[in-house]
């Protein structure tokens, strides 16, 4: 019995935009089983023991931000924060490399997948996916919102992701940085990657446009993850990869309402994403038992996880890197949101890992200090998120997400600063990262330590502790809470040499005041007030 891979539902609009419209060999919104068969026919996947799909990305296997690039037009220049995280380039560029690109793909198998990117039918994206690889068709059905059918054959693209992973750039020819491309042109409303099988960057490119054009509409834009509790109180969560943003939002009590992008309108809180795409490092089913009941499920792609004899996952091996992840739909979490959406934030986490040791496992912020907390985006890079990052760096990312945002982050800082104000919501920065000396010499922060500190705040159960100021950086930290060694609470106490604590939370408050210098222009007395104070 043959299979008829042609008779899936597809919008009216076919690939004549792209210039794509000769290719008779195109797959249009295959379901997961035939992406599966698909993927292996093609070798791009191998079964795992528990018949999840396992891919190997090659030589890229995290994101490539020093090759990705967006069109410097009239249109959008003003807008846009130019940098080294928002590099130009110019139209001629994306132009030749798009001719190349189409070109290449003209005779290639295709994998169309649309989509939605916003769980707010007000505020959703109409995205086309076409890749030649079927593995990227799989994550996209597995990261975004699926239409129905009827909505398929109405679907009509607002961006296309168009993917030649396998097509490699010449840099002195093609104008790139190396054989690796990611351009985004918003006037052509298309992302154009070559010379990269990471599917990290087809959902990143989209929520990176979302980011651009959500604050023009009023909606606040976050790299964050979100649930709400049985009466609805939402909590959001900030914060880079490898924080535990994933790990501590996959709450059991919890309901799941997104991983990793949201929008937060006049109506609420709602999702990017219809999946999750979790770091695996050292997974197990003790510490994260929700996440890893997913690897074994059919429909779960497992990226760059080595696999034993038997196809059994290792998550502890890292010899291919440590940015080994896993790709499900929402669903495989049971207790994830139905529709996508909660409400205003009660509860605003900054999720922090740091490396120096000084920051508090938990402190509350006023609305001053969670702006100046925003802006700066302390964390540290872990290792493995990106090429070439083998240990933890200080670093500091705007907005908790500055790689995914185009704008300027005193856009994103007023607006959320608006609804703090507006919605009357908790702030607190927690550290995941080292306690009792820095990285090397202190250790990480006990996971059923943040996991009861997150618990208890989030009940309400330290709206009448008792706190303290932290002496350097202001915060307020709770001098004890339930289940927790008091000890913990107080950062200096964890160190053997106090002298030595000292000095490092005065190191990383000059950090601070020196990366906030940027900013200066734009910030209030008051913002500026909330800065750490390294005063003798």
């Amino acid at each position: 019995m043959s299979v008829d891979y042609k008779s899936h539902p597809k919008s009216k609009i076919g690939l004549e935009y792209l210039g794509l419209e000769s290719n008779e060999n195109v797959f249009w919104n295959l379901s997961p089983a035939e992406l599966y068969e698909q993927a292996i026919k093609r070798n791009e996947a191998v079964l795992t023991k528990d018949h999840a799909l396992r891919v190997l990305t090659g030589q890229y296997t995290g994101r490539s931000p020093k090759d990705k690039f967006i069109v410097d037009q009239p249109s959008i220049h003003d807008d846009i924060d130019w940098g080294e995280i928002n590099q130009p380039t110019s139209e001629e560029v994306f132009d030749n490399l798009y001719e190349k690109t189409v070109n290449y793909l003209q005779d290639k198998e295709l994998f169309v997948k649309d989509l939605f990117c916003g769980a707010d039918e007000n505020n959703r994206l109409n995205v086309r996916v076409v890749s030649e690889a079927a593995y990227h068709g799989l994550f996209s059905h597995n990261m975004f919102i699926n239409p129905s059918d009827d909505e398929l054959k109405n679907h009509e693209p607002e961006f296309t992701v168009l993917a030649a992973p396998h097509l490699k750039a010449e840099p002195e020819k093609d104008g790139t940085r190396t054989s690796t491309f990611i351009l985004c042109n918003f006037e052509k409303k298309i992302i154009l990657i070559g010379g990269t099988l990471y599917s990290g960057e087809v959902k990143k490119g989209i929520f990176a446009v979302m980011n651009y054009l959500l604050p023009k509409k009023g909606v606040m834009a976050m790299h964050c993850s979100a649930n709400h509790d049985e009466n609805g109180k939402t909590a959001v969560f900030f914060g880079l990869s490898g924080t535990g943003k994933t790990t501590l939002s996959a709450d059991p009590e919890k309901t799941l309402i997104g991983d990793d992008e949201h929008g937060w309108s006049d109506e609420g809180t709602f999702n990017f994403e219809g999946g999750c795409y979790a770091k695996t490092i050292n997974l197990s089913e003790e510490n994260e038992p929700l996440i890893y009941a997913t690897t074994k499920m059919p429909g779960t792609i497992l990226e760059n996880v080595v696999l034993d004899d038997n196809r059994e996952p290792d998550f502890d091996d890292v010899s291919l890197t440590q940015n080994t992840r896993c790709s499900y739909p929402l669903d495989f979490i049971p207790n994830a949101s139905d529709t996508g959406k909660g409400g205003h934030p009660e509860n605003i986490i900054f999720l922090t890992c740091d490396a120096f040791g000084v920051l508090p496992p938990i402190s509350k912020l006023t609305p001053d200090q969670a702006m100046y907390h925003f802006i700066s985006g302390y964390t540290a890079k872990v290792a493995g998120t990106e090429r070439g990052v083998t240990e933890p760096q200080a670093t500091f990312s705007a907005c908790f997400g500055s790689p995914f945002m185009p704008l300027h982050p005193t856009v994103y800082a007023e607006l959320l600063a608006e609804k703090i104000r507006k919605h009357g919501s908790n702030v607190w920065l927690v550290n995941t990262g080292w306690t009792g000396g820095p990285y090397g010499e202190g250790h990480r922060m006990k996971l059923s330590h943040t996991r009861k500190m997150l618990s208890e705040a989030l009940a309400g159960n330290l709206d009448d502790a008792e706190f303290v100021a932290d002496p350097i950086y202001g915060v307020q930290i709770p001098t004890s809470i339930d289940g927790v060694p008091s000890e913990v609470l107080i950062p200096k106490n964890t160190w053997k040499d106090k002298n030595a604590y000292d000095a490092k939370a005065k190191k990383l408050a000059e950090m601070f005041i020196e990366n906030f210098k940027q900013f200066k222009d734009e910030a209030s007395e008051e913002l500026l007030s909330a800065a750490p104070s390294v005063a003798d």
